[in-house]
C-alpha cells in the first residue's frame, strides 16, 4: 500500500450486526487489508475527548471473506485517535445528535491530521437531503416545511407527491400521497410532530417502477455503473432495506450530466465517496454518511469500487505528505 502500512480505523454500527452479503463497510475492510493496513474498530460510543484531544477505545480488527466468520476483534485498548492514518466514518444514519457528537469528535483528529472518510465539515454541513436542493436544477419540485398549510398547498399543487423525514435512511417514514389525499393530514402530523419538524415533500415520479438508481462517485469520479433498486410490487421505496431488488446498469447521458451539476461542490468539499439517487430524470438524494451497494455492483460487474476507493485515499495522503 505504501513504504509503511497504513492504520486505517473504521467507526461503525456493530460488525457482528452487518449483512456479510451486502455490506459496503466489510468491502472496505477487505480492500484496505488486502493492501497491507492495519484495521481498528471503534462504535461511535469508543469515541471521547480528553483536554482538546481524540481519543477512541481502539480493537485490532482483521476481516475474513467467510460468512460463518467475518470479523476477529482484539481488546479495547484507550488511544490517540492521531496514531491512525486514515478514519473511514461508516456510522448509518439517522443523523442525529448521538451521531453529530461522534463527528465533532473526529474533527479533533483531523485537526491532529488524521484523513477522515468524509471529512467532518462535509458531514455536518451536508445533509443527505437537504444538500441535493443546492442543485434545483437536478431536483423534482420540492418543499420542505413544517407548516401544514404549506404541505397541503404543495400536495394540490401537484396532486401526487411523496413525504419524508430529513434525517431517515433505507426508506423509513416514507410516504406516498396520492391525489386524493387519503390520510394527508395525518402523515403530516406524524412527520412533522405537530408542525415542530421540518420534512420534505417532492412531486412523486413514477419512474420509481424502473428503480431508484444509486450512483457512486470517488473523489468525484462515478463508477460507469449504477444500482437501480426497483421497488416491490405495490410498494414506492426502492431502497434494498425496504425490499427492493438491486439490478446494475450503466449510466446514461441524463446521469453523466446531473454528475457534471454536483462534480465542482463535491470536490470542492473534499468529499471522496458519494451515493447520488436518481429516479427517472432527477437526483432526489445525494449520500455523504455511509454510501451503500458497493458489493451489489461489484458483484454484477466485477468492479472493485472499494479498491479505487483505497488507492484514492492513498493518493490523498501521499498529496497531504508532498
Amino acid at each position: 500500500m505504501s513504504e509503511r502500512a497504513l492504520k486505517i480505523g473504521v467507526v461503525m454500527d456493530p460488525i457482528a450486526d452487518i449483512a456479510y452479503k451486502k455490506d459496503t463497510s466489510l468491502a472496505m475492510l477487505w480492500a484496505a487489508q488486502d493492501r497491507g493496513a492495519s484495521l481498528h474498530y471503534l462504535e461511535p460510543g469508543d469515541l471521547f475527548l480528553r483536554d482538546g484531544r481524540a481519543f477512541g477505545r481502539l480493537r485490532a480488527l482483521t476481516v475474513h471473506r467467510d460468512p460463518a466468520h467475518w470479523f476477529d476483534l482484539g481488546d479495547p485498548e484507550p488511544r490517540p485517535l492521531a496514531e491512525l492514518d486514515v478514519i473511514l466514518m461508516r456510522q448509518d444514519p439517522p443523523v442525529d445528535t448521538h451521531f453529530l457528537n461522534a463527528v465533532h469528535l473526529l474533527g479533533f483528529a483531523e485537526r491532529e491530521g488524521v484523513l477522515v472518510v468524509n471529512p467532518t465539515r462535509a458531514l455536518l454541513e451536508c445533509n443527505e437531503k437537504l444538500f441535493a436542493q443546492q442543485f434545483p436544477q437536478c431536483c423534482a419540485p420540492t418543499l420542505v416545511s413544517c407548516s401544514e398549510a404549506e404541505l397541503r398547498a404543495f400536495h394540490a399543487e401537484q396532486g401526487d407527491v411523496i413525504l419524508k423525514p430529513l434525517d431517515g435512511m433505507g426508506g423509513s417514514g416514507i410516504f406516498h400521497v396520492q391525489p386524493e389525499g387519503r390520510n394527508l393530514g395525518a402523515i403530516i402530523e406524524t412527520l412533522t410532530e405537530r408542525g415542530r419538524r421540518q420534512i420534505m415533500a417532492q412531486r412523486y415520479l413514477p419512474e420509481i417502477r424502473d428503480g431508484d438508481t444509486r450512483i457512486l462517485l470517488v473523489e468525484g469520479e462515478p463508477v460507469p455503473y449504477g444500482l437501480a433498486r426497483v421497488p416491490l410490487a405495490g410498494e414506492t421505496r426502492g431502497n434494498l432495506a425496504a425490499g427492493g431488488t438491486g439490478v446494475s446498469r450503466e449510466l446514461t447521458e441524463r446521469d453523466h450530466w446531473l454528475i457534471r451539476q454536483v462534480q465542482p461542490v463535491i470536490r470542492e468539499k473534499g468529499l471522496m465517496f458519494v451515493g447520488l439517487d436518481v429516479i427517472g430524470d432527477y437526483i432526489t438524494e445525494i449520500n455523504v454518511t455511509s454510501p451503500t451497494c458497493v458489493r451489489e455492483i461489484d458483484d454484477q460487474r466485477g468492479t472493485d469500487i472499494a479498491g479505487d476507493l483505497m488507492d484514492a485515499i492513498q493518493r490523498r495522503l501521499a498529496t497531504r505528505r508532498g
